[in-house]
């Protein structure tokens, strides 16, 4: 208690034991000129606190916004001198008469903003110390500082706003998938490890000493199982985990709106997957998405923009130009397997630390170098690369970009998929530069058409692009054993502004394919078996065709808050070592617990000796 406290009695500043009959009337971000006049009673905590001599203001802060509460000596004495203890994030209730705020001083910036409430009485429901923060939008703490005190950095008003965006969200998409035939039914969380993708997270069986279960990275199996079952229209708004290296839309542990059909076709998802993300963002955000989605091939867009979740809501189209230099002077462009450059018109006024800046932000990528040419105003190629070229390179380069004065070029040589994901990642880091993105628009895209299996150099064999259960397309079977490299799946992903937010396809729903897939896999039929058993079983049973799709909602909800990271919209996440730094997990437990799961830990120290 302050020195200030002190000197006054206990009873001024004793914290309530219960609300003593009072009920909030009105939430902190309603009450408006219609209700000038009424006796209302809110609740919250002390945003600011400012003494004006004879007055005492404070902001009173809920979930929903703010209230401006007024004491007035000349209202209420008591109540006035009472006031002057209170803090900031002190927890009060008040009750008194809403009135107009004085001439001049209204707030069109708040809902609020015409009125204010003096107070007749008011109770202390709890004090606060000092938060380590200021709750407010503008706070400058760490992000660190912020996790380890979720609880307080979730009051603030736009991370408050994310979660109420986020609800509405959620209860859109089940309303919508309800009116439309699907039923929601929960899949087991203790799960078979099925190691076919990114690492599992594994949890020791007490009951059964040395096995595990995995938590699901998916409801995959289990949805398919359920189109065998009969249920034909299945959703679930699940927790997924997976053990993988984490960024900025990724998390060990995230909720996915997960949907399977019966009877469909690829049309069939996407036009249910469209009407529902369309249905979201109107009833969430009142935002109109088009009509129809645009559809755009994989092969055209790692041709186009290098990635497979291009945002289209800006040009900076790359163009090949490998031909052009194939057996030139330019011995790291000559001898590449791939050569791209983009055009970045008005670009040359990128200086040379920010295209140093760009040269190591491309590493991260695997590039080992970024080359550029920049068109100055009398038309001259300035470059450290240009004196490697000859003059028919430079035309059939001009005439192949149509590069004028003011451009910058940016080169990627090498190995295609490293020096296709370079440019791509680039070009977004070079149009948030040039302010080429126009934020305030929601681009969807499907891209179709993927490969069904590419080649995994280190374990040298094929392994699926999208699960080891997404159909070839029709007629393509044969290509599945023959030459499984060449083989497409019924495979689509949904890309809003530059991020996935859907990805599924049409399942494979016969052995003979399921048998293929996995021969293509290099997975034999003792090993199919011991890790896929229920599933072969069930497509024996008269497996009906069947396809789905799979939202990550903590991205979706990203993209319509406007924010960063999915850290924004999830209530408590973990840091980008996968620990939750308000709670301390992962932590050590008890060697009794360990002996009860029958295990065994290795030294740490041995560990890394070892290591």
């Amino acid at each position: 208690m302050s020195e200030h406290q002190e000197e006054r009695s206990y009873d001024e500043y004793r914290v309530i034991e219960d609300l003593g009959g009072w009920r909030r009337t009105h939430h902190n971000n309603e009450l408006n000129a219609n209700n000038i006049g009424n006796t209302v009673t809110l609740m919250g905590w002390v945003q600011f606190r400012r003494d004006h001599g004879g007055l005492i203001f404070i902001d009173l802060r809920d979930r929903e916004g703010l209230t401006q509460v007024v004491f007035s000596p000349e209202h209420n004495t008591d109540a006035h001198e009472r006031a002057h203890a209170l803090r900031t994030e002190y927890v009060v209730a008040v009750r008194g008469q809403v009135r107009e705020r004085p001439e001049g001083m209204s707030n069109s910036a708040l809902v609020t903003g015409e009125i204010e409430v003096v107070v007749d009485e008011w109770k202390l429901l709890n004090t606060s110390e000092t938060p380590p923060f200021p709750i407010e939008d503008r706070v400058e703490a760490g992000e660190n500082l912020r996790l380890k005190h979720r609880f307080l950095d979730l009051r603030r008003p736009a991370l408050a706003n994310n979660f109420i965006m986020r609800h509405k969200a959620a209860q859109a998409v089940r309303r919508f998938l309800d009116d439309n035939g699907f039923l929601e039914i929960e899949t087991p969380i203790l799960t078979k490890s099925t190691p076919e993708g990114a690492r599992d997270f594994l949890v020791p069986s007490r009951v059964n000493n040395g096995d595990f279960y995995a938590l699901p990275q998916s409801p995959q199996l289990f949805k398919q199982m359920l189109m065998v079952s009969g249920m034909e229209r299945y959703f679930q708004i699940c927790k997924c985990f997976r053990d993988e290296d984490l960024r900025a839309d990724r998390q060990p542990e995230f909720t996915q709106i997960d949907v399977e059909m019966s009877f469909a076709d690829e049309e069939m998802v996407q036009g249910i997957a469209e009407d529902m993300v369309r249905n979201v963002f109107k009833k969430t955000l009142d935002a109109e998405l088009p009509a129809e989605f645009p559809r755009m091939t994989y092969a055209e867009a790692v041709r186009d923009y290098g990635l497979d979740k291009p945002d289209v809501r800006f040009d900076l189209k790359h163009q090949e130009v490998t031909d052009i230099f194939k057996g030139g002077g330019f011995k790291v462009f000559a001898a590449s397997e791939l050569v791209k450059v983009m055009r970045v018109p008005g670009g040359a006024e990128l200086t040379r630390k920010e295209i140093d800046e760009y040269t190591k932000y491309v590493e991260i990528y695997g590039s080992k170098g970024l080359a550029w040419i920049k068109v100055k105003e009398d038309g001259e190629w300035q470059s450290p690369i240009v004196k490697f070229f000859s003059e028919d390179e430079k035309a059939a380069l001009a005439e192949r970009t149509g590069c004028q004065p003011g451009d910058i070029l940016f080169f990627q040589a090498g190995q295609a998929d490293i020096a296709n994901t370079a440019l791509g990642y680039l070009r977004i880091k070079v149009g948030e530069r040039l302010a080429l993105i126009d934020e305030s628009v929601f681009a969807p895209l499907w891209i179709t058409d993927f490969p069904l299996l590419e080649w995994d150099a280190d374990d040298k064999r094929w392994v699926a692009r999208h699960h080891p259960f997404t159909s070839a397309q029709p007629g393509q079977l044969e290509t599945v054993r023959e030459n499984p490299g060449e083989a497409l799946a019924r495979a689509y992903d949904l890309v809003i502004n530059g991020y996935e937010v859907g990805g599924g396809s049409i399942r494979i729903h016969t052995p003979e394919q399921q048998d293929a897939m996995f021969s293509a896999l290099g997975i034999d039929e003792e090993e199919a078996r011991e890790k896929f058993g229920f599933l072969m079983d069930a497509l024996k049973f008269g497996a009906p065709p069947h396809g789905g799709i799979a939202f990550g909602l903590d991205r979706l909800i990203m993209i319509m808050c406007g924010a960063k990271s999915i850290r924004d919209v999830i209530a408590f996440p973990k840091t980008q070592k996968a620990t939750c730094l308000m709670t301390e997990a992962p932590s050590e437990v008890g060697n009794k617990q360990l002996r009860e799961l029958g295990i065994k830990l290795r030294e740490k120290k041995e560990e890394k000796k070892e290591s």
